[in-house]
């Protein structure tokens, strides 16, 4: 049974969402914040005691989350709503068929053109609602430690002396924060309203990729289970719109990208840690504007919070990169793998592809186009990780691996991801040139003194002349 967004949470722009009139929540609160409990009608300046009432369980409900500093359960149902909102038909079976029938001779025409075996262990054609629910734990993963900085930092907001407190506030709302030790005592409150509030950007982030996505490895991370192929027919026919190709030609294409991805991350056995973890690594390195978020507040009614802690959370210029070598290591390194990753398998899918479907180049140029206009994964990552990514890089990396095929074959270039450190670097990518003149062979012994830790993880190692 569908319910309704809990305490107000709910696609942005709804008729009366930033109505005054609504419900009493006007602001006119006193003190800083505009901590508002005073004035006709009690608490809510006059509104519906019935409406305040809900208001006040639902506020009750967000505060006892205890399962971290984001709320998560929030952010999944928001993500629910916004994917029902916009419907989301379930998977009829012959579209089950379709997918798992393209995905079957996507995965054997790979065969001729990569020296990894299939990675699939499972075949599934999925709803948005079952995208969701099957890749939300990486995305949970994958946010945390951003957004626990953020919420962090709503509590450190009120940090304001006792005896600073403004002249107008009424005395029995002085005394009482007084005896706390000032607006610093709500800080946990703060806390749990931040979560809920990141909760809720998360959520209606979610819930808008949903509706763009192809398949589970779409944005270039292994986000369904291990082994789980996916593709969403809603996202098929959507990627095929106004590309004037024959949808079973569109499907096959976008089968053969979610094979290649599956075959590289199931036999690359440190693929899916390495990406994960230098996602982690950039996000722990970004920092929140606790002034500009302190400044985006100027008014908080206790009888509407969420919608102004919404409204600075979502401003322009919260998260910031630290400007130091760790943090441009971090960036370079999450980059070149999202590159490297995107690059091999366009190499493979247009090797495959390439006798096999007559439009095979176009979908290829409407994949890139999609990247270099900002499509769901440079949106994504600006979203909830802070980063945008350079569609420059996913070119080059393409450019490479197509130069390393040339010259080496595929067992050659497909050898190079047996450690992170025979990959290409960032540096290679600017020179592919040198990259391939400065790598002939790569032995078994190679290979062992890495695994040996000969080369420390993310040294480069010797390569021979």
């Amino acid at each position: 049974m569908a319910e309704r967004p809990p305490f107000g949470f709910g696609p942005p722009g709804r008729p009366g969402d930033d109505d005054p009139d609504q419900g009493g929540q006007g602001t006119g609160g006193q003190g800083p914040f505009g901590f508002g409990f005073g004035g006709p009608g009690g608490p809510g300046g006059g509104a519906n005691p019935n409406q305040f009432a809900d208001a006040l369980r639902q506020f009750a409900d967000l505060l006892s989350y205890s399962g971290g500093p984001v709320n998560w359960e929030l952010a999944k149902n928001l993500a629910r709503h916004a994917i029902v909102a916009k419907g989301d038909p379930s998977v009829l079976a012959n579209e089950r068929s379709a997918v798992t029938d393209a995905v079957r001779l996507a995965d054997l025409w790979l065969d001729d053109v990569t020296a990894f075996p299939s990675g699939i262990r499972r075949t599934e054609a999925w709803s948005q609602s079952e995208w969701l629910e099957a890749t939300f734990p990486v995305w949970a993963t994958l946010c945390d430690p951003i957004a626990a900085k953020a919420v962090e930092s709503m509590g450190t907001m009120l940090a304001v002396d006792p005896g600073q407190m403004p002249e107008d506030m009424p005395p029995d709302m002085k005394a009482m924060l007084q005896g706390m030790g000032g607006f610093s005592a709500l800080a946990p409150m703060m806390r749990q309203l931040g979560g809920a509030m990141l909760g809720g950007q998360l959520g209606t982030a979610l819930g808008e990729l949903a509706g763009e996505m192809s398949s589970s490895t779409d944005i270039g991370l292994p986000l369904a289970p291990e082994g789980t192929a996916a593709l969403l027919p809603s996202g098929v026919t959507a990627f095929g719109e106004g590309l004037s190709v024959d949808i079973n030609e569109v499907r096959l294409f976008l089968a053969l990208r979610e094979a290649a991805h599956h075959r590289l991350f199931g036999h690359v056995p440190w693929l899916r840690q390495h990406l994960l973890g230098a996602v982690e690594a950039y996000a722990a390195g970004i920092t929140v504007d606790v002034n500009k978020l302190r400044d985006s507040l100027p008014e908080l009614d206790m009888t509407n919070p969420e919608e102004s802690l919404r409204a600075a959370l979502s401003g322009e210029g919260l998260l910031h990169p630290e400007d130091t070598p760790q943090q441009k290591v971090a960036l370079a390194r999450l980059e070149t793998a999202l590159a490297l990753v995107e690059g091999w398998v366009a190499t493979v899918v247009s090797a495959a592809a390439q006798a096999r479907l007559e439009h095979a180049a176009a979908l290829a140029e409407a994949i890139r186009r999609r990247r270099a206009s900002g499509g769901p994964a440079e949106r994504t990552f600006a979203t909830l990780v802070g980063l945008e990514m350079r569609p420059r890089l996913l070119r080059e990396a393409a450019t490479l691996w197509t130069g390393v095929t040339l010259a080496r074959g595929s067992d050659g270039r497909d050898a190079l991801w047996a450690h992170p450190d025979l990959l290409p670097t960032s540096d290679d990518l600017e020179n592919p040139e040198a990259f391939l003149s400065g790598t002939t062979e790569i032995s078994d012994l190679d290979i062992a003194k890495l695994e040996d830790g000969d080369a420390a993880p993310g040294e480069e190692p010797d390569r021979p002349e």
